[in-house]
């Protein structure tokens, strides 16, 4: 007779995970999947029981540019150790050709300047951002393909058994780091799948599954032919970021717009204020910032050219007080961003009214980010 077993419930997550993929999603629009594939992988890492002898995870990103690639890994920083730049990234354009990866590990002795060439990719740099609760070590390969050949083949040991021996000799260990690889193949075969009548994917229906799968068999596909076998065997997941659509472009303009009236809080003293947008002003930003090729790479550019750098010359010129809500229109003749404001003056008398303060004018904020 056996004995009644207990069921177990491998879906339940803890409140960590859960606060870390939430987190991301509020960073990262419409890359839900990629979202959840890297929480699924830190929980890994929280668990305890990633694989010996290897990193976490090598993680192949493939998408349009613009997609949110490059952001996925620095949200996940900023997650993890509250800046977005602790991260070891190499720009891999600057490696394109051989004899340039001695920027990477330092020229071996016996070379002429090899004291002088000191290696990028060190011990002391990837353990650099690790704190008393996270030790692990975000790597990023910048658009990887356009890496010399040399590169990749130096990239093999590191995939596979987490070190490499730099030139003089000593060795870094990539077993506590997180390695991800962002690239661009296979945007063209994608774009042309999402414009062929299905759709964008993404839905639940049995169009949108069956795009999901064209997708990714052409994006995986693309990578085979640029990349060795020996290469794409050590991928551990290939994650594809799909071409974002106006809706979700939307959510992007609003996550800048906050980060901007972050900016504008926290660094402006007795200026600090808040903005609105109007429907006018949001679409011509989004509208200069973003487009079908190149997704939302601009918008953060044409937030500063048109938002940022004329609220600094207000600033500069007290033209805004503290407690001063701005509008931000659009003048349709001149296609120029006009601003104005209205009085909402809150008087600071103390550090905890400041506080106070602080936060009521952090409240509006968000609820005054946008107007129809």
């Amino acid at each position: 007779m056996g004995t009644a077993g207990i069921m177990l419930d491998p879906t339940r997550r803890n409140a960590e995970i859960e606060r870390f993929e939430d987190e991301l999603r509020a960073r990262i629009v419409g890359q839900e999947r990629a979202v959840g594939q890297l929480a699924r992988t830190y929980q890994i890492y929280l668990a305890g029981i990633a694989a010996p002898g290897r990193p976490l995870a090598n993680l192949l990103l493939l998408g349009p540019t613009g997609s949110g690639k490059t952001r996925l890994v620095e949200a996940a920083a900023d997650v993890l150790f509250g800046d977005e730049r602790a991260v070891l990234k190499i720009d891999c354009a600057e490696f394109q050709h051989s004899h340039e990866i001695s920027k990477l590990i330092g020229s071996p002795p016996g070379y002429l300047g090899h004291r002088e060439t000191h290696p990028f990719i060190t011990q002391e740099a990837l353990d650099r951002f690790h704190t008393d609760k996270v030790k692990l070590s975000l790597v990023l390969f910048d658009e990887i393909e356009k890496a010399s050949d040399s590169l990749w083949q130096l990239l093999l040991g590191v995939l596979d058994k987490a070190t490499l021996t730099l030139g003089d000799n000593s060795r870094v260990d990539f077993s506590r780091c997180l390695i991800l690889m962002t690239s661009n193949l296979g945007s063209q075969e994608m774009a042309k799948l999402v414009e062929g009548g299905l759709g964008f994917a993404g839905r639940e229906d049995d169009n949108g599954a069956e795009l999901d799968q064209k997708i990714y068999r052409a994006a995986s596909e693309a990578a085979r032919r640029k990349f060795s076998p020996e290469f794409m065997n050590r991928i551990d997941r290939v994650i594809v970021f799909r071409r974002l659509e106006r809706c979700q472009l939307e959510q992007v303009l609003d996550i800048e717009l906050r980060r901007v009236q972050d900016r504008i809080l926290r660094c402006s003293g007795e200026q600090q204020f808040v903005f609105q947008c109007t429907r006018s002003a949001r679409d011509f930003l989004i509208e200069e910032g973003t487009d079908a090729k190149f997704g939302a790479r601009h918008l953060k550019r044409v937030i500063e050219r048109h938002l940022v750098y004329p609220i600094a010359s207000l600033l500069s010129t007290a033209q805004i007080q503290l407690g001063d809500v701005v509008t931000v229109d659009l003048d349709s003749a001149s296609g120029k961003l006009l601003f104005s404001k209205r009085l909402r003056r809150v008087f600071v008398t103390s550090e905890i009214e400041e506080e106070r303060a602080f936060a009521a004018v952090g409240s509006a904020s968000s609820s005054l980010s946008s107007v129809g």
